[in-house]
């Protein structure tokens, strides 16, 4: 039978175990370097982190140290205090002990209430909690990388050293995280990327630019041709806007108030100001007044397929995650205030049907509903949250509320996929907007013949195509759908003698519209097979003395061991079908 504290292990929630871990790893870093000072520790997505001051970045080696101490206080059993200051006692006690960060965060803070701190042992440090009654309860945690950080995301302010880590109740579960990480490793878009020849980044070019090579660029161009053929079938128009605008645009949509940090500097042309573009909105809106609309032309539904550009530091790019030149799938919906929930509601089908279509089948849906900072009176507010709840209602769409998180021009619904892996990655929203429609006097002519303001519906299926690209050749590790693989078939002729049938092959499947290699190189069979393998090809087609004679091919899947001898009219009827029901499990 379990002890008790075996028991209470489970009662603890996972952002309990992690951040009494966070504090762990700080009590074992202040014991192994002293002169380290601590900032913060939060708990983040599988697992935590926490930043600290110290001149000499931590290496590998520190790691094993800090995580060897931590089991050591954590077999000691010491108990977890909760202590309450007011602001000047918490002052007074972080400054004795010389950590200079912590008392910056309370002197920021207003005072009214009470100052917890938590001690364990000599370790005490400020935190809201909750924690652990006992650092015996932190058995299964592991220490995973190193990085560094600017204390509060300034760049102006001192450099941080930050240690990640991960922490889970028991130590069978924290294998099988560590099993995904490593798994992870292997499907890294950015190795994946190199290793299938799909996209590179040069330093020549610039950081955050993608250089798209032919084998991704085929990807792209057909889930591109997929989503604007699909746009088409579901009432949309498709537009084209231009890269730069002027200045001027911006400061009338509040770009250049609320997002100028993440615009590149101006440039000038003949006198004027212009900027790279970081939203499609603004143009979206300008094509609406291009035209007086009137209520029967309402909702209007435009898509494109747009490259924006933001600026992002330097710390924060990773790959194809995380750029400062992307393609965002972006839609813009002008409807009346009557058309809100139905026009939400056949986005909601729309995101599905695409999500699913690309092989992501589970989901986690939220509802962001008003945050502090605001525009836009409670009726307009309470109409588009309405507007979303009963949208979520109809879809049968199970979703959490995230109370605070909206935008601050209107409320929105956003979507994260579950990966193979099960991680989630954030790509879907739908946001209300009734801010830009009023600071760019947009309206319509309603059945009362007065001008009426419309709404406006910003919403993104895949979000940007760099990154969903990138979750998708994460998700299926680089082995791609059929539908979507650059090249779908290769064909390995045994021997020279075999070229011309090889041909006769090849150029009957080309007319068919498949995506078709051969390998003709001088190399044995087995090789040629591996090598196909490696580049994660779904079909391989065998071609020896007895195809030839018989006018078949000998079919071989990535994954299989097997060969099967089919007509080339079979296989061609297969592939279709697999390309036209988008068929994900190719064995």
């Amino acid at each position: 039978m379990a002890n008790e504290a075996e028991q209470k292990q489970v009662e603890y929630d996972l952002e309990t175990l992690r951040h009494s871990c966070a504090h762990l790893m700080a009590q074992a870093v202040k014991q192994l370097y002293p002169e380290t000072k601590v900032t913060i520790g939060p708990v983040i997505e599988d697992g935590f982190y926490y930043d600290f001051f110290r001149e000499t970045p931590f290496v590998p080696d520190d790691l094993k140290k800090i995580e060897k101490r931590m089991k050591e206080i954590a077999k000691k059993g010491l108990e977890v205090k909760r202590v309450e200051l007011d602001r000047d006692e918490a002052i007074n006690l972080f400054k004795s002990m010389n950590e200079i960060f912590k008392v910056e965060i309370i002197q920021d803070l207003d005072g009214t209430e009470p100052i917890s701190l938590y001690t364990q042992g000599e370790f005490t440090d400020l935190c809201r909690g909750p924690h652990v009654d006992t650092t015996k309860r932190l058995r299964a945690f592991k220490l995973l990388s190193t990085s560094s950080a600017y204390w509060r995301g300034d760049e102006k302010n001192p450099v941080l050293q930050r240690i990640y880590g991960t922490c889970w109740p028991s130590k069978e579960e924290l294998k099988s995280y560590l099993e995904r990480v490593e798994e992870a490793k292997k499907r890294d878009h950015r190795k994946l990327g190199k290793e299938l020849d799909l996209f590179t980044m040069s330093e020549d070019v610039g950081p955050g630019l993608i250089l798209w090579h032919p084998k991704g660029s085929r990807i792209r161009y057909e889930m591109e041709e997929f989503w604007r053929r699909e746009h088409y079938k579901n009432g949309y128009e498709l537009v084209y806007t231009p890269h730069a605008a002027k200045v001027d645009l911006w400061q009338t949509s509040g770009h250049m108030e609320f997002y100028r940090e993440n615009i590149f500097s101006p440039m000038d042309v003949d006198g004027q100001e212009y900027v790279l573009k970081p939203m499609n909105c603004p143009f979206h809106i300008q094509i609406y007044k291009s035209h007086l609309r009137s209520y029967r032309d309402l909702p209007l539904r435009w898509a494109e397929l747009g490259t924006v550009y933001r600026y992002e530091r330097s710390g924060v790019m990773h790959g194809l995650l995380r750029v400062r030149g992307f393609t965002q799938d972006d839609a813009h919906l002008f409807c009346r205030e009557d058309q809100i929930e139905n026009e939400i509601l056949r986005v909601l089908r729309f995101i599905l049907f695409i999500l699913r279509s690309f092989g992501f089948l589970e989901y986690k849906v939220y509802l962001s509903t008003r945050p502090e900072k605001s525009v836009g009176s409670d009726q307009a507010w309470e109409t588009a949250t309405g507007a979303l709840e009963g949208a979520l209602e109809k879809s049968g769409l199970e979703y959490e509320v995230d109370a605070g998180e909206g935008v601050f021009y209107g409320p929105k619904i956003d979507i994260k996929i579950r990966d193979s892996l099960h991680r989630y990655w954030q790509v879907s929203t739908i946001q209300v907007d009734f801010n830009l429609p009023d600071r760019f006097e947009m309206s319509y002519i309603g059945e009362d013949g007065k001008a009426h303001q419309p709404i406006m519906i910003h919403r993104a299926l895949m979000g940007s195509i760099e990154r969903f690209f990138g979750c998708l050749v994460e998700h299926y590790a680089g082995a791609f759908p059929m539908w979507l693989a650059p090249v779908q078939v290769i064909l390995l002729p045994i021997t020279d003698s075999h070229f011309p049938y090889t041909e006769e092959v090849y150029e009957k499947l080309v007319s068919a519209g498949i995506r078709v290699e051969k390998d003709l190189r001088n190399e044995k069979i087995g090789y040629k097979i591996r090598e196909a393998q490696i580049s994660k090809i779904p079909y391989m087609l065998i071609l020896g003395d007895q195809e030839a004679q018989s006018a078949k091919i000998a079919v071989r899947r990535r994954r299989s061991q097997e060969t099967q001898t089919m007509d080339i009219e079979a296989f061609l009827s297969q592939l279709k079908t697999e390309i036209d029901e988008k068929t994900i499990d190719v064995s």
